[in-house]
C-alpha cells in the first residue's frame, strides 16, 4: 500500500473523530486489524501554548467505531540531549501485512496464529541534533501494539534514556483493577483491587497487566512484550488529566534490600533470610532515603535499539481476552533453542508448603534424605513428573554443596530409579556469584530444574541477568521457574525451558495472612494471568470455609472448597504446576485422581463465562480430551455452561463438584458421570467460595 492510500482514512475512523468532537490532523495516519475491527491513528499534531513550536506525535486506538484511547503522547526523553518528541518531519512511512501460524508446546495453545497489519512512521527533528526515530504499530483482531525504533544514525551511536514518555488517555470514565506496587523493587505479590482509572495518581506505581473497563466497554487490558535489554514498564497517573495513564520505567537501585536488611552475602540459613527481609522493610519504611535510585539514567543502549512492545488488547467481554491471549507471545523473539526435546511440562510435589511434613513414617520428617525420598515416592505414585526441593537443601550461600542432612547422590539415584526429575530451589543473591560453578554441578548430579528466588526487581540490570541465567540454564538443560519476581513478558517464547514464574501473591500467603481468598483467585486469570504462567502453588487439601479458616503452619489452610482448588489446575495457566500438600493430606483423599489425570500444557483454550471478581469458567483441551474448571468468589452461584466447543459424538463426563454440604465442609466433594453433546449445556452449583472441574473424554 503507497504512503498516499495510507493517510486516507476510513469512514469508521473519521466518524470516530467526528463523535468526539475533534478531527485528525492531516498529518496523519492509519493502521488496521485485518478482521477491521481495530485501529490505530498516528498523527503529527501542533501543540497549544504555552508548549513550544513544533509537531508531536500522538495516536489513537480505536475498536468497533468507539475511540478507547484518544490523542495520547509519544516520545522518548534522553539524558543531556533532551526530549526527543516534538518539532518532527515525516521521512517516509510504510506498510507490512503478516499471517503465520507457529507452533508452542508449552502453554495454553498449541497452534498460535500471527496475523496483524504494521505501519512504520519514519520521522526526523526539524532542528538541533536532528535525531530520527521510527514508530512501528501493528494491528491484530485482538488488539493494538507499539513500539520505538531508534535506527543506526551519527549523534546517537550511545545514549541513556531518562524516561519513556508513553501515554494513555483512556476516552471516557472508566473502573480499572490495579496492582499497585508502591515501589519498583517488588515481586509483584498484592491484590487487584477495582478502582476508578481516576484514583491513579501521578505518584503511583501501577504494574502490568492493568484490566480496564470503559464506561459502555469494551475491555481493555496493558501489558508489555519482549522485554529484552530494558527497563520493566509500570504505569501512574498524569496530572490534571483525567483518565490518563503515563509509562513508568523501572530504574536502576543504588541499594541492595538485603544489604539493607543487614545481612547481604552472609545469608546461612532460611531464619537469616527472613530476619533480613523483615529488617529490609522496616528500613525502607523509616528511611526512605536509603532507597535511592538512579532517576535520571533508566536504560543505557547503543543504537540500532527497539524498546518493548507496549500491547493495547481489547475484547467486548472480559473472557475474550483471556481466550484470545496470544500476542505477548507472539510479539516477542521466537525460540533460540534448536532443541527443546529434553524441556517437560508437568506436575511437581514440593515440600516446602508444609514443611517437609510427613505422617506414620518411620523418620524423623524435615529437610532430610529420607523426606525428599519419602516425597519422591508420593510423586511417583501419584503420577507427578517432578519434585521441587526447596530452600534448606543447601547453605544460602554455597549453592554447590548440600547441608549434612542432604545426601544428594542418594536422592538423585532413587528418583532416578522412580522416574522423578528433581528441581532445586536457588537463591538469586547467590546464584549471581556461582552461577558458573552451580549449573554444571547440577547438571552432573542429573538435576532437571532450578526454582530461582528473590530477584524482586525489573530494571534493565536485572532483565539482562534474567536473559543470562536462562542463557546458561539451556546450555545445561535446566528448566528454570522464577519466584520472587516480575510479571512474564514473552521470554519464554525466546527461551522455552523458562516454564513458570511466580510474580504473584499466590498460595503461600495463605500460611501467614488471610489475603489469598477466593476474590483474589477469581480476579487472577483476568489480571496477572493475561501476562502468562503464573506459579500460584495450588493443591491444598485442608480446605476451609470462610468462617473457618485461620492462617497456620504447619497443616496449612486454604480459603474455598476442595472442587475450588482443583479447578485451579485447568483455569490457571501453569505449564510447571506445583501439587503443594504434604504426602499423607493428598493421598487417597477425594480429588486426588483428577489432579493425576490433569495436563499443564494445552493445544486450545476457551473461556464460556466469567467476571473478574466473581467467577470464571475456562476449558481447556489436551489432544480430543476437555478439562473444564469453575470458580466462585465467596457468592454461592450457578452457572449455566454452553458446551459448544465439543466435537461432535457423545463425550463422557466425569465431574469433580462441590458436595451439597460443602458450604458447612469445604472438603465435601461429589464426584459424578455424565454423558453429554456439543448441544447440551451444564447448569452447576458453586458453594461460597466454591469450584467445579470435569474431564470430558468422547466415546
Amino acid at each position: 500500500m503507497c504512503s498516499q492510500i495510507q493517510r486516507i482514512l476510513t469512514l469508521p475512523v473519521i466518524w470516530a473523530c467526528f463523535a468526539t468532537g475533534s478531527l485528525i490532523a492531516a498529518n496523519s495516519f492509519v493502521v488496521t486489524s485485518p478482521d477491521g475491527s481495530n485501529s490505530a491513528v498516528v498523527a503529527l499534531k501542533s501543540l497549544p501554548q504555552p508548549y513550544p513550536l513544533g509537531q508531536r506525535v500522538y495516536y489513537r486506538v480505536l475498536k468497533d467505531k468507539q475511540v478507547v484511547l484518544t490523542d495520547s503522547p509519544l516520545g522518548l526523553d534522553f539524558k543531556g540531549m533532551g526530549a526527543l518528541d516534538r518539532d518532527f518531519e515525516v521521512l517516509g512511512s510504510k506498510t507490512d501485512s503478516h499471517d503465520s501460524t507457529w507452533d508452542f508446546a508449552f502453554g495454553a495453545r498449541s497452534r498460535i496464529r500471527d496475523h496483524y497489519n504494521e505501519l512504520t512512521l519514519s520521522l526526523r527533528e526539524r532542528a538541533g541534533a536532528r535525531r530520527r526515530l521510527d514508530i512501528v504499530f501493528r494491528a491484530y483482531n485482538e488488539g493494538v501494539a507499539f513500539r520505538y525504533v531508534l535506527p543506526k544514525q551519527d549523534g546517537l551511536d550511545e545514549f541513556v534514556l531518562s524516561s519513556e514518555d508513553t501515554e494513555f488517555h483512556f476516552a471516557r470514565d472508566a473502573s480499572c483493577f490495579a496492582l499497585d506496587l508502591g515501589g519498583y523493587s517488588t515481586a509483584y505479590e498484592s491484590e487487584y483491587p477495582r478502582i476508578s482509572l481516576n484514583d491513579i495518581k501521578p505518584t503511583s506505581i501501577i504494574g502490568l497487566p492493568l484490566l480496564v473497563q470503559l464506561a459502555g466497554g469494551p475491555w481493555v487490558a496493558l501489558l508489555e512484550a519482549d522485554l529484552r535489554d530494558y527497563a520493566g514498564m509500570y504505569v501512574g497517573g498524569v496530572a490534571n488529566v483525567p483518565n490518563a495513564l503515563a509509562a513508568k520505567l523501572s530504574p536502576i537501585p543504588d541499594f541492595d534490600p538485603l544489604v539493607l536488611g543487614g545481612y547481604g552475602g552472609t545469608i546461612a540459613t532460611e531464619r537469616d533470610l527472613d530476619q533480613s527481609i523483615q529488617k529490609s522493610m522496616e528500613t525502607i519504611r523509616l528511611h526512605p532515603e536509603r532507597t535511592k535510585v538512579r532517576s535520571d539514567e533508566i536504560v543505557v543502549g547503543r543504537t540500532p535499539m527497539a524498546t518493548p512492545w507496549r500491547i493495547v488488547m481489547m475484547h467486548s467481554r472480559p473472557g475474550g481476552l483471556i481466550e484470545n491471549n496470544d500476542l505477548v507471545l507472539s510479539l516477542s523473539a521466537p525460540s533460540v533453542l534448536a532443541d527443546t526435546s529434553w524441556i517437560q511440562p508437568g506436575k511437581s510435589a514440593w515440600n516446602w508448603w508444609s514443611g517437609s511434613l510427613a505422617r506414620n513414617v518411620d523418620f524423623t520428617p524435615g529437610m532430610n534424605t529420607a523426606t525428599m525420598k519419602h516425597y519422591i515416592d508420593f510423586a511417583a505414585d501419584h503420577h507427578l513428573e517432578y519434585l521441587l526441593i526447596d530452600g534448606g537443601w543447601s547453605p544460602f550461600n554455597e549453592i554447590t554443596k548440600t547441608v549434612p542432612e542432604i545426601d544428594m547422590p542418594e536422592i538423585m539415584a532413587h528418583a532416578q530409579n522412580r522416574g522423578v526429575k528433581i528441581i532445586l530451589w536457588v537463591f538469586w543473591p547467590t546464584l549471581r556469584k556461582q552461577i558458573d560453578a552451580a549449573f554444571p554441578v547440577y547438571q552432573k548430579w542429573g538435576v532437571a530444574g532450578v526454582k530461582i528466588d528473590f530477584l524482586d526487581r525489573d530494571d534493565q540490570e536485572m532483565v539482562k541477568a534474567y536473559e543470562v541465567m536462562m542463557q546458561k540454564a539451556a546450555q545445561h538443560h535446566l528448566i528454570v521457574d522464577f519466584h520472587g519476581t516480575h510479571k512474564p513478558t514473552g521470554l519464554r517464547r525466546t527461551y522455552p525451558n523458562l516454564l513458570n514464574r511466580e510474580g504473584v501473591l499466590g498460595m503461600e500467603f495463605s500460611r501467614s495472612t488471610k489475603r489469598d481468598d477466593p476474590v483474589h483467585h477469581v480476579t487472577l486469570p483476568f489480571t496477572r494471568m493475561l501476562a502468562g504462567p503464573m506459579d500460584y502453588t495450588p493443591g491444598c487439601f485442608h480446605n476451609a470455609t470462610r468462617e473457618e479458616f485461620r492462617p497456620r503452619f504447619p497443616e496449612p489452610m486454604c480459603q474455598g472448597t476442595r472442587a475450588h482448588q482443583l479447578a485451579m489446575y485447568v483455569v490457571y495457566e501453569q505449564p510447571l504446576a506445583m501439587v503443594s500438600d504434604f504426602p499423607e493430606a493428598l493421598a487417597g483423599q477425594p480429588g486426588m485422581e483428577f489432579i493425576e489425570k490433569v495436563p499443564t500444557v494445552w493445544d486450545d483454550t476457551k473461556v464460556p463465562d466469567g467476571e473478574p471478581a466473581q467467577y470464571v469458567t475456562i476449558a481447556r483441551r489436551k489432544g480430543d480430551t476437555w478439562y473444564i474448571g469453575s470458580m466462585s468468589n465467596w457468592d454461592a452461584r450457578d452457572l449455566d455452561v454452553a458446551l459448544d466447543f465439543l466435537g461432535g459424538g457423545e463425550y463422557e463426563t466425569q465431574v469433580f463438584a462441590d458436595g451439597a454440604d460443602a458450604d458447612r465442609v469445604a472438603t465435601s466433594l461429589d464426584i459424578s458421570t455424565k454423558r453429554v453433546t456439543a448441544k447440551d449445556r451444564l447448569t452447576i452449583h458453586l458453594a461460597p467460595g466454591g469450584g467445579w472441574a470435569a474431564i470430558v473424554r468422547p466415546l
